[in-house]
């Protein structure tokens, strides 16, 4: 059995905050943020939550799939910024959806969730475990970002993705995904430290002041990135048995406009196959593959049969590849 995409659905904050808008908060500019990133805009979360994103997300890729939420035998949530420690994003999505006969569980591989997700999916459904599975990659970065910082809040957005996956009995699918824990602080985030009756503070292990940001070496996450992501999409080709010139569509993690120009370069495929949301969303982590990925499928840019290559990157640091049939 392989993985068919049925639906797909994706939200963004009513907020659209710009460049421009940046610049009048710090000292930033269109110019220094599109020359360096490619960003323009990047949506942000006000009244919204993580998990109102992702139940919007979801219900539009359940009509699309026809499934209603009584079908769905499985909630897979890749987050980093959920809303809760507890309950799990996942189970918040299935309460809000009334997915009374699905497991939920939260996923996090920072920008590679979604694709992690997705293999997980593939797992479970060749496994003949599940047959019909909701994967969701959603983030609020905006609460992790330090806004005094501008080498790391000009970067990130918020949103939501999901898609459908059901059990089919033909076609291609093929994944890898890969991990450096020894390289993770390149791109970083605290979480709540420990503190109680139990711990005796010293200079040395005292408490962390005020919340915990997140931190990026900018540099040492691009040469990952240029290094790690066309390899790994070779493997992936590899184990699918196809050629570059042979994809439709390479769907990858909206981190950069220059790293997606890099990995292009090097698969010596034309720009015109990597679509980008990056100008208008910025990094969403997790949602950012899924919110492109309903962005090209509601502007008809997929059909039944095409070959595409889906591929994440990102804290941990984490790579991961799916190769499919539309």
């Amino acid at each position: 059995m392989r993985v068919k995409i049925a639906g797909t659905g994706s939200c963004l904050p009513r907020l659209r905050v710009t460049n421009d808008d940046l610049g009048t908060m710090m000292d930033t500019s269109d110019a220094w943020i599109r020359s360096r990133t490619g960003i323009g805009a990047r949506h942000i979360a006000v009244e919204e939550t993580t998990t109102s994103m992702s139940v919007a997300a979801a219900r539009q890729a359940l009509e699309e799939a026809g499934m209603q939420p009584e079908e769905l035998e499985l909630i897979i949530a890749a987050t980093l910024s959920p809303d809760h420690v507890l309950p799990p994003l996942s189970c918040e999505v299935q309460r809000e959806l009334g997915a009374v006969n699905a497991a939920a569980y939260d996923l996090c591989a920072a920008c590679s969730g979604f694709v992690f997700a997705l293999n997980t999916a593939q797992a479970y459904i060749q496994s003949g475990f599940y047959r019909k599975i909701l994967i969701i990659g959603a983030e609020t970065l905006s609460k992790l970002m330090d806004w005094t910082d501008r080498s790391t809040c000009v970067l990130f957005g918020d949103g939501a993705g999901a898609a459908v996956i059901t059990a089919e009995e033909t076609g291609i699918f093929a994944g890898v995904q890969g991990s450096d824990g020894a390289k993770g602080e390149a791109l970083s985030c605290g979480g709540r430290p420990v503190e109680h009756p139990f711990h005796t503070k010293t200079p040395e292990t005292g408490i962390q002041e005020g919340y915990p940001y997140v931190q990026m070496n900018g540099q040492e996450v691009y040469k990952f990135a240029v290094r790690t992501v066309p390899k790994c999409i070779g493997q992936v080709l590899e184990q699918a048995q196809w050629q570059p010139q042979e994809i439709s569509l390479f769907l990858l993690h909206q981190a950069n406009q220059r790293i997606i120009e890099a990995v292009a370069k090097r698969l010596k495929q034309p720009m015109e196959k990597f679509p980008v949301c990056l100008e208008e969303c910025g990094n969403i982590s997790a949602a950012s593959v899924p919110v492109l990925l309903d962005q090209v499928n509601k502007e008809g840019r997929l059909q039944r049969g095409d070959r595409i290559v889906l591929a994440g990157f990102g804290a941990g640091l984490t790579w991961g590849a799916a190769a499919l049939t539309w």
